[in-house]
């Protein structure tokens, strides 16, 4: 017997722009999407997946868009609530959750061993085969979930299933940045997301994992080349059959390797940003264990090397004649090293999108330049803090172990104090760059902050040192002079703007 079908079924989390929360089905939140916000879940995983889920669902319901001008006309008259409608009943019977033919989103003729408990789905959680720092669920006896969570959580393994060995490929690209546009709606962010098919052909060619029959087991080929962005965002990356117990909960499921991922025309995923590598080519720009979002903030703005995501590209040829740049960024995502299967981390940052990049002025290089003096004055503390380190574990004689001076450094407040002081600092550089802003103002401003951050990071670090502790308090005095160098630097370049400033605003 059919149960739970996500077309009407409220399982999706979402912020109305009242600021209430609320639960919607599939047909709901598209349909009211001007009245929504955004998607919103304690998981950024999760919040990711339904983005890309429900973007799938309105390529296949629109066809498209297959150029620019489609995708223009779209943002003009909104999303046609009649096409949507009719796609979604066409298609009602493969949205079932619990179906014995097409289950959406799972596989129905997996061997009945293959028995995982429900935590397999979720990568933020403790599973047999991984073990999730500071999570302490009991996979032996994990209790149940809903069948809004466990449809949550399906869409989840497959955009980030990152184990990989005895066949079990990772997804697509699960380890790399996902940014998404937003709008002042949900609707206007569905249309900056909806990138264009790069040719009618491949729009044609595209498909939706629920619009095909189930293939075979074991897979005659284990990995194939993508056909086109509903296939890419609904690939499955695991097979997955869930199982409903009396009351209509997961309890458990049958779980196995699903289908690997070629790409051989290296295609980036349209939601990435990409590097350029000698050997390589172009790589995805992925998150670093140590290192915030915002300080490879320029890799995610427009720039003549088309670097950027394609979501970005997309989203300011979308509003180049109205002048109306998308409001914020959500940057979404995890951390793992392969071929570990445990995460070091996953991730969301919300960022103000400038609205000056609306203009025909790009700011990249500009922002570039920025987070550079940042960078120029994060080395000078490390160099010093590193010199102390040295002269205290040393004690002036012999050479310090490589382990002990890291794990002193380690302990040092400065560095983590400096990148702290500056994040706050950054998004209120983002909000003013406008059209109508002054890039020497912006510059003079922020230099201002890294001076600020720089010379209270020390005075932190110098305020760490016990005043009973002699060795330690020359070391620091021996150390401080690059610091002063750096802060002399840049009080040079703050008096330089102020130099050049007209009179009357002096």
């Amino acid at each position: 017997m059919s149960r739970f079908n996500l077309i009407d079924e409220p399982w999706i989390p979402v912020r109305r722009k009242d600021g209430s929360f609320a639960e919607l089905g599939i047909k709901e939140v598209l349909l009211s999407a001007k009245e929504l916000a955004g998607i919103e879940d304690p998981s950024p995983l999760v919040v990711a997946s339904l983005y890309r889920f429900l973007l799938a669902v309105l390529y296949r319901a629109l066809e498209g868009p297959t150029d620019i001008d489609q995708a223009k006309a779209l943002f003009r008259e909104g999303l046609p609530a009649d096409r949507i409608d009719a796609y979604l009943e066409k298609l009602r019977n493969r949205f079932w959750l619990f179906d014995e033919k097409h289950p959406f989103g799972q596989h129905p003729n997996i061997k009945s061993d293959e028995i995982e408990p429900w935590t397999k789905l979720a990568p933020e959680l403790n599973a047999p085969t991984k073990n999730v720092l500071f999570d302490h669920t009991d996979t032996r006896s994990p209790g149940v979930i809903s069948p809004k969570r466990a449809a949550r959580w399906l869409l989840t393994t497959s955009h980030f299933s990152i184990s990989g060995g005895r066949g079990y490929y990772p997804s697509p690209s699960p380890n790399a940045m996902m940014c998404i546009p937003c709008g002042h709606d949900l609707s206007d962010t569905f249309l900056f997301n909806l990138v264009p098919y790069t040719n009618r052909n491949v729009q044609k060619g595209d498909q939706a994992q629920w619009e095909r029959e189930p293939p075979a087991l074991p897979l005659a080929t284990p990995k194939r080349i993508q056909k086109g962005y509903a296939d890419l965002f609904t690939w499955q990356s695991r097979f997955v059959q869930l199982e409903m117990d009396a009351d209509g909960n997961v309890r458990r499921l049958l779980f196995i390797a699903g289908e690997g991922f070629e790409n051989p025309a290296r295609e980036p995923d349209p939601m990435q940003p990409s590097k350029t590598n000698k050997e390589y080519g172009w790589l995805p720009v992925q998150f670093q264990g140590d290192i915030a979002t915002w300080r490879d903030f320029d890799s995610l703005l427009p720039g003549p090397e088309g670097l950027e995501p394609k979501t970005i590209q997309h989203s300011l040829t979308l509003v180049s004649r109205r002048g109306i740049a998308p409001k914020s960024m959500l940057v979404l995502g995890l951390r793992y090293e392969p071929p570990n299967a445990n995460l070091d981390f996953w991730r969301q940052d919300h960022f103000v999108l400038p609205t000056a990049i609306a203009g025909d002025k790009s700011i990249r290089s500009d922002i570039k330049h920025l987070l550079e003096e940042a960078e120029s004055a994060q080395t000078t503390l490390w160099s010093a803090s590193r010199r102390f380190a040295r002269d205290v574990v040393s004690h002036g004689n012999r050479v310090p172990d490589k382990n002990d001076l890291k794990d002193f450094m380690s302990q040092l407040p400065g560095t983590p104090a400096y990148w702290s002081m500056l994040e706050s600092r950054f998004q209120e550089i983002l909000h003013a760059y406008t059209l109508e802003a002054d890039s020497d103002d912006i510059e003079h401003k922020w230099l201002r902050f890294v001076r600020r951050a720089l010379s209270d990071a020390w005075k932190l670090q110098e305020n760490s040192v016990s005043a009973g502790d002699a060795w330690s308090l020359r070391a620091l005095v021996k150390s401080e002079a690059p610091i002063r160098r750096k802060l002399n630097e840049l009080d040079a370049k703050i008096a330089e703007y102020l130099t050049n400033q007209p009179e009357e605003n002096e």
